[in-house]
């Protein structure tokens, strides 16, 4: 029998694809599912009719949820990942909890935000520029968001700075604790530049983990 589609279905696969991937549980809190179970049966619903698909890619990460290539071009969907990068798993899932916390837990309107994969797109994939993890608009305030979980050399940080605040009233950094280096290097920047914020992003894992 053919999957009769709903609006939900299609806010799925758009959001996936909006980030190149999600989580099960990043699926369930930004489609609006009551439970896991409801999220998980729809999504497998999904998977059969071949709009979804999911792979297990490193130990210790659930599995990653994906759109495919028959869901880009039946719905027109904007994007197709064929490939994940396997060093950046970690880093987007911290991204897209982050935007989830400033969603859910600051009141960030979700259809204000633009994402890394968003502001390429726009200036032309071939772009080398560097682009923030993503961007939002709240109270006529532009906002850039960076999640930092390795350290850069100095002058690329200082670079990246400089560049979002040509463009940005406020950069907001998100820093894991146990990267002191990378808050030291952000922290000492934010002296030549204005509205710098660091925010812990431990601050950000405790909140969408008790969503």
């Amino acid at each position: 029998m053919r999957l009769k589609l709903t609006e939900r279905d299609m806010a799925i696969m758009r959001e996936i694809t909006r980030w190149r991937f999600l989580l099960a549980r990043q699926i369930k809190i930004l489609c609006g599912f009551s439970s896991q179970r409801a999220c998980d049966r729809r999504v497998k619903k999904l998977i059969e009719a071949g709009y979804i698909e999911r792979k297990y890619l490193i130990v210790g990460i659930p599995r990653l949820y994906m759109v495919t290539r028959k869901a880009v071009q039946t719905f027109g969907l904007p994007y197709y990942t064929p490939n994940i990068r396997i060093e950046q798993v970690r880093h987007d899932i911290a991204v897209i909890d982050t935007a989830t916390y400033l969603i859910y837990n600051k009141g960030i309107d979700s259809t204000s935000l633009s994402t890394e994969r968003d502001l390429k797109h726009r200036a032309g994939f071939g772009s080398t520029k560097h682009y923030p993890d993503f961007v939002y608009t709240n109270d006529d305030t532009n906002f850039s968001v960076e999640v930092e979980l390795n350290v850069k050399k100095l002058s690329t940080l200082e670079r990246n700075i400089k560049n979002n605040f040509k463009i940005y009233d406020v950069q907001q950094w998100f820093i894991p604790n146990d990267q002191p280096k990378i808050t030291e290097n952000v922290t000492s920047i934010s002296k030549k530049y204005g509205g710098i914020e660091i925010i812990p992003l431990e601050r950000v894992i405790k909140y969408v983990r008790n969503i």
